[in-house]
């Protein structure tokens, strides 16, 4: 049954992570990036890491998504022109698939069975003690959180200055 659920789980944010890139309207691209970030939360789930599935459903289909949506109503993306997709794109998406293709075929290659879910052994509440989560970040990755957080709000300046109709910057 746990197997199942995986498999369901999986599907669907390969389903919604394929429409996020395929689909041509923003508000329905990040709508499909919210289902495809609830499912992987799932996934967490079924891999019993329940703080990182709270985590990924709190902070990215949460937070990120209301500041994505929040950025694309600025910008007023939903009256942009169609885009043409040129050769040059078509030839990098078909490197970028035959890439995905080749890493795929490797990790199934290296895998003792290809239907069943090979787990860890986990270290018993590894993922789930938030003393530990919270010292592991602050303490040994303070730089990279601290740059991530200026370049989310130099991101959102620059958004809100591209959205300004009538403002001269000189």
């Amino acid at each position: 049954m746990e197997l199942a659920i995986f498999w369901i789980f999986a599907l669907l944010t390969l389903a919604f992570g394929v429409a996020t890139v395929a689909l041509r309207n923003p508000i329905n691209s990040a709508m499909s990036l919210v289902v495809c970030f609830i499912s992987m939360a799932a996934l967490f789930v079924t891999l019993n890491a329940y703080f990182i599935a709270v985590i990924q459903v709190l902070v990215y289909a949460g937070a990120m998504m209301v500041l994505f949506l929040f950025i694309i109503m600025l910008l007023n993306l939903h009256t942009t022109a169609q885009r043409t997709v040129s050769p040059v794109m078509w030839g990098g998406a078909a490197l970028v698939g035959m890439g995905f293709v080749g890493v795929l075929v490797r990790v199934l290659a290296a895998a003792p069975s290809v239907f069943g879910i090979v787990k860890p052994e986990m270290v018993e509440d590894a993922g789930n003690d938030v003393a530990g989560v919270g010292k592991t970040l602050f303490h040994n990755f303070n730089l990279p959180f601290q740059i991530i957080a200026v370049l989310l709000l130099v991101a959102t300046v620059g958004v809100v200055m591209l959205a300004k109709k009538d403002s001269k910057i000189s």
